[in-house]
């Protein structure tokens, strides 16, 4: 069974996410930041798992930090407000502090052409993504329903985002 005619896009699930935002400061990412939040995106709007108590989607969700928060601010289809969750930052402070760790480590492994350092903060970076989607999952626990691979890439921008601010 297909989800699409083929050829054509996936038309998303109704209890799912439609699109992502990133709302804030839009200052100049690095080129490891930019490509993350670009493979984030489109792999959230290829696939995911979203599901809000008590509404129906599919969704536009808004993301952004506010005030030491992360805002999801969770929208229908016509871009029509239908509830805000504000999560606390401190239990991911660690590791979105970890994360820049890695990104400027790869920036001079990369500077410096040190192949095996890159391959090594790669695995890194996936082990540490592996962790907050873990956080994610348990910060959203009986809020919002999601899966392993939508709370990773929900990290993944919530990282990007903190390195906005």
């Amino acid at each position: 069974m297909h989800d699409a005619p083929q050829g054509g896009p996936a038309q998303p699930k109704p209890r799912s996410l439609k699109s992502v935002i990133l709302d804030g400061d839009t200052r100049q990412l690095s080129a490891l930041q930019q490509a993350d939040q670009d493979q984030a995106v489109h792999d959230l709007a290829v696939a995911n798992v979203f599901v809000p108590k008590a509404h129906s989607g599919p969704f536009i969700l808004h993301l952004s930090i506010d005030q030491g928060r992360l805002v999801f601010d969770i929208r229908d289809e016509h871009d029509i407000k239908l509830m805000g969750l504000g999560l606390a930052l401190g239990p991911f402070r660690r590791l979105l502090k970890d994360y820049q760790l890695l990104v400027d480590s790869y920036a001079h492994a990369v500077q410096d052409g040190r192949e095996a350092s890159i391959q090594a903060i790669d695995m890194g970076r996936r082990g540490l993504h592996n962790e907050g989607a873990e956080l994610m999952m348990a910060r959203l626990e009986g809020k919002v329903e999601i899966d392993f691979e939508t709370a990773r890439r929900l990290f993944t921008l919530v990282c990007v985002l903190h390195q906005r601010i």
